[in-house]
C-alpha cells in the first residue's frame, strides 16, 4: 500500500500525517516556530523534527515505502484549479500568488522547499484550498466593481476550506445514497464557510477573495457592509492595519461576546448571559440565511452536511440554525441530533441532514495519489 506524508506548513506550525490508504500511521505537530524556547527556529528545523518523530515511530522519512508528499497550499488563485505536481515553475507561480495570501502562502512554500531538500527524489504535490471552488460560475465569482480594476488586481471570489468541502460533500452524498446529488456543506470551526455543491462540483461558496467574507466565525466578522471599513477609517480614526486586526482577530463571536469558543458561549447561554445570547443568535441567523440562499442556488437539496469542530459537536447550533425551515423539507430529529447520529433528520424528510467529520489530510493524500497516478500514466 502506498504511503503519503501530508504536510500543512503554517506561519508558526507544521502539522503532519502519514497515511497508508485511509489508515493513519503517524501524526503530530511542531508548533511555536521561531518563538523563544521553541525547538524549531524555522521551518527547516521544524521539518527535521518531523523527520525525527517519524523515525522514532518506525516510519523514517527515507523509507522506500514513502510514495509521495502532499502539501496544503492555501491560495492557488485562478492559476491552480486542481492538485499539481510541484516543479520549479509551480513554485514560482505560487510565489506570484503571495499578495493574495501573504500570511499563508510563504509558510506553505517554506515547507515545500525544505521537504524537497530532504527528499528530492520523491514526487511532491500541492493541494490548494481554493481549487475545489474554481468551478463556481462567473456570476458567483464576480464582485460588482470596476471590471478592469478587478481583473488587474485579481479581485474575485476564490473560497477556502476547499479540501474539507470536497471531502464532506462527497461523503454526505454517499451517506444518503445520492453520489450525484445536491449538497449544502456547513464547515463550522473557528473559521467557518458554506458551499453549494451539485454532482461533486462547487456552485457557490461563502468565503470570498479572503477568508473574511461569509459566515460569522470565531474571530472573523464575516459579511459586512463595505462602508463600515470606510467609516472606521474616516470617523473612527483607525488605520488599515487596525481595521484588519479588528475584523479578522477581534470580530466574530469574540467581538460579540468575548468568547470565540462555542463551548464557552453555550455555557454562558445556558446561564442566561445576554451577550452570549445575542452572539449565538447572530451566528445561527447567518447560518440559516446561507442555507436558504444555497437552497435557491441549487434548486433542490438532497442533504445538508455539518462538519468542523462546531458543526460536528454542537447539537444546539445544528438545531437552532435549521429551525423554522420545515416548509423546505428540512426537519431535524431532536433525539438523533442530541445523540450525534450520522443522519439527524427525521424519517421521511425531503432534505436529509448529516453530521460528517471532515478529514482534510485524507483528502490531500487522495488527491496527491491521483496526481501521481495521472503523471505515471502520462
Amino acid at each position: 500500500m502506498s504511503r503519503v506524508l501530508v504536510l500543512n506548513s503554517g506561519s508558526s506550525s507544521v502539522k503532519y500525517r502519514l497515511l497508508s490508504g485511509a489508515e493513519r500511521l503517524a501524526s503530530g505537530m511542531v508548533d511555536r516556530i521561531g518563538e523563544a524556547g521553541s525547538p524549531a527556529a524555522d521551518h527547516g528545523a521544524a521539518l527535521k523534527t518531523v523527520a525525527t518523530e517519524l523515525a522514532d515511530a518506525g516510519f523514517g522519512l527515507d523509507s522506500p515505502e514513502l510514495t509521495a508528499i502532499g502539501h496544503r497550499v492555501v491560495h492557488g488563485g485562478t492559476t491552480f484549479t486542481e492538485p499539481t505536481l510541484i516543479t520549479e515553475e509551480v513554485i514560482k507561480k505560487i510565489e506570484e500568488l503571495v499578495p493574495l495570501a501573504p500570511l499563508h502562502n510563504p509558510a506553505n512554500l517554506a515547507g515545500i522547499e525544505v521537504a524537497r531538500r530532504l527528499r528530492p527524489d520523491l514526487p511532491q504535490v500541492a493541494v490548494f484550498d481554493t481549487a475545489f471552488h474554481s468551478t463556481i460560475s462567473p456570476a458567483a465569482a464576480t464582485y460588482a466593481i470596476d471590471r478592469e480594476l478587478a481583473e488587474r488586481l485579481s479581485i474575485r471570489r476564490y473560497g477556502f476550506h476547499g479540501t474539507s468541502h470536497a471531502y464532506v460533500s462527497r461523503e454526505a452524498a454517499r451517506a444518503v445514497d445520492r453520489p450525484m446529488g445536491n449538497v449544502i456543506v456547513l464547515h463550522l470551526g473557528n473559521g467557518a464557510s458554506a458551499s453549494a455543491v451539485s454532482a461533486g462540483r462547487c456552485l457557490d461558496t461563502s468565503m470570498g477573495m479572503t477568508p473574511l467574507e461569509g459566515l460569522v466565525m470565531g474571530t472573523r466578522s464575516g459579511d459586512l457592509d463595505p462602508a463600515v471599513v470606510l467609516y472606521l477609517e474616516r470617523t473612527g480614526g483607525m488605520s488599515p492595519d487596525e481595521i484588519d486586526t479588528l475584523l479578522n482577530r477581534h470580530g466574530g463571536m469574540l467581538g460579540l461576546c468575548g468568547d470565540n469558543d462555542m463551548r464557552a458561549v453555550e455555557k454562558r447561554l445556558a446561564a442566561g448571559d445576554p451577550d452570549a445570547q445575542l452572539a449565538f443568535s447572530v451566528y445561527c441567523h447567518r447560518l440559516r440565511k446561507y442555507v436558504g440562499a444555497y437552497y435557491a442556488v441549487l434548486g433542490t437539496v438532497d442533504v445538508i452536511a455539518f462538519t468542523g469542530g462546531v458543526g460536528e459537536n454542537s447539537s444546539l447550533v445544528r438545531e437552532t440554525a435549521l429551525a423554522g425551515l420545515e416548509a423546505l423539507g428540512i426537519v431535524v430529529d431532536p433525539v438523533r441530533n442530541r445523540r450525534g447520529d450520522r443522519l439527524i433528520s427525521t424519517d421521511g424528510a425531503a432534505v436529509r441532514v448529516a453530521v460528517i467529520p471532515t478529514d482534510e489530510e485524507l483528502e490531500i493524500a487522495r488527491q496527491t495519489l491521483e496526481v501521481i497516478s495521472r503523471t505515471n500514466r502520462g
